[in-house]
């Protein structure tokens, strides 16, 4: 006897179940539904699902070298989750309340459209709010232009190109030239069904000299349950006229267990002024990626994200933004708070081309951990092919509450605990302040005060 056991050999071997690498996705579109939706459609979108369902093989998850170490797409448990194949694309049966405040309202509850109406002095002014499916049936020749333009979404990235060949969901939001929009528009996606994909790609167009606000929620649908995981893949894709202001904000909300990978892309023409303010306070495990384009000379971008992170949420947030024409002005500001397990990746990228003479841009990474196993990254880079910039900069860091700003407040007569709130909320502050409806910054404000007082209750945080 040699002390060692025997193999058995009454029962066969399980085979060793493979492991999940960090960039590997476990979801994969369905390519004969892809072919059956085609069939339906014109042939030119036909033909661009398929050219995008191609490049899906060729291209990685991560195409930038500088963050390929920084990829983890393990909790996304999508292997038996398949798109919905059959969704209300035409809005028909949608109400038509619209609610006070709005220009214009279109929501959108997994595979179905809940509400599509606008006021009667935007329509009027030749404002379009509406599902792609319905501009593909009114303007087939305007949809080609729009969902066919190779450089609306990112050529190297096979999550953006995942939405071009299986998007089942879309808006357009149009606002011609000149005009100005008093109240916001708000596109709301509510989803969260259990094992179903849904896939969408938002299309916003502001003519030459129009002025607008766009308010984007993604909240929990009521087929949302506990334990059950759905995704939501989703684009922006936006082009700004000359001297156009858009300022856009961004909830995102969705259920402890949704994965949500967003792609935003904006082209800002001459003069044009776009404001970003995204929240990332839902979801498992969210991936985001925001690239801008300020191709005209004097355009302007403001970008402002934040991450309220706990438990073993994992936000992953990366930044583009590209300085093409002359005396352009980028800010671009990143700050995540952690608690409990939770991760972020800060990642951003600013390139100056030659052609970009008199460039100010600016690019800040902060992430503040609350508790010993938060993780938090930040990766500013710069690429600068012109020196005669008025400013090109970056800044980061990562660290706890800074014991100076505690003191002080305490020294106030402010409770320890009342003090870290207060700072936490407070450095948060700059995207919830830039929300242009007052409903959704009070929810927003809600809402971390809410995460913050479950998080505190947590022993890794308390720690």
């Amino acid at each position: 006897m040699t002390g060692v056991a025997e193999p058995s050999t009454s029962e066969p071997s399980r085979p060793r179940r493979a492991r999940l690498l960090p960039s590997d996705l476990s979801y994969r579109p369905d390519a004969a539904l892809i072919e059956r939706r085609a069939a339906a459609e014109p042939d030119w979108l036909a033909a661009d699902r398929r050219a995008a369902l191609a490049a899906i093989g060729e291209l990685p998850i991560e195409p930038n070298q500088l963050y390929t170490g920084y990829v983890d797409l393990r909790a996304a448990r999508l292997a038996d989750t398949v798109a919905w194949e059959r969704v209300d694309t035409s809005g028909r049966d949608a109400s038509t309340e619209l609610e006070p405040g709005l220009s214009a309202i279109a929501a959108f509850e997994d595979d179905r459209i809940t509400t599509l109406a606008i006021d009667e002095a935007a329509r009027g002014a030749g404002v379009i709010v509406e599902s792609l499916g319905a501009l593909i049936e009114r303007d087939p020749a305007l949809a080609r232009t729009l969902l066919t333009d190779g450089a609306s979404l990112a050529a190297d990235d096979r999550l953006a190109q995942l939405s071009r060949a299986a998007w089942n969901q879309g808006a357009l939001v149009w606002v011609p030239p000149g005009v100005v929009l008093e109240q916001p528009i708000v596109l709301r996606w509510a989803v969260g069904a259990p094992g179903r994909a849904l896939h969408v790609r938002s299309i916003v167009v502001l003519g030459e000299g129009a002025d607008a606000t766009l308010v984007e929620e993604i909240v929990p649908s009521g087929a949302t349950v506990p334990g059950g995981q759905g995704l939501f893949t989703s684009t922006t894709e936006i082009q700004l006229g000359g001297h156009a202001r858009l300022a856009m904000a961004s909830l995102q909300e969705s259920g402890p267990d949704q994965v949500v990978f967003q792609q935003r892309r904006a082209f800002i023409a001459e003069g044009a002024d776009l404001r970003w303010a995204l929240a990332q306070l839902g979801g498992r495990l969210v991936r985001s990626r925001v690239d801008n384009v300020l191709a005209g000379d004097r355009g302007t971008v403001e970008q402002v994200e934040i991450v309220f992170g706990a438990a073993d949420q994992l936000h992953d947030l990366t930044s583009y933004t590209r300085h093409v024409g002359r005396d352009t002005t980028g800010q671009l500001l990143s700050k995540g708070v952690l608690m409990d397990r939770a991760r972020s990746y800060m990642k951003g990228l600013i390139t100056i081309e030659k052609s970009a003479i008199g460039t100010d841009s600016f690019l800040g990474e902060f992430g503040m951990n609350l508790a010993k196993t938060a993780r938090a990254v930040a990766i500013p880079s710069l690429e600068i092919d012109q020196p005669d910039c008025r400013r090109a900069a970056h800044s980061s860091s990562v660290g706890p509450i800074d014991e100076n700003q505690l003191f002080y407040l305490e020294s106030r007569g402010i409770p320890a605990d009342d003090a870290r709130k207060f700072i936490v909320l407070g450095f948060l502050e700059p995207v919830v302040a830039r929300v242009p409806l007052e409903d959704a910054r009070e929810r927003l404000r809600d809402a971390l005060e809410a995460k913050w007082a479950i998080g505190t209750a947590s022993p890794a945080t308390a720690a």
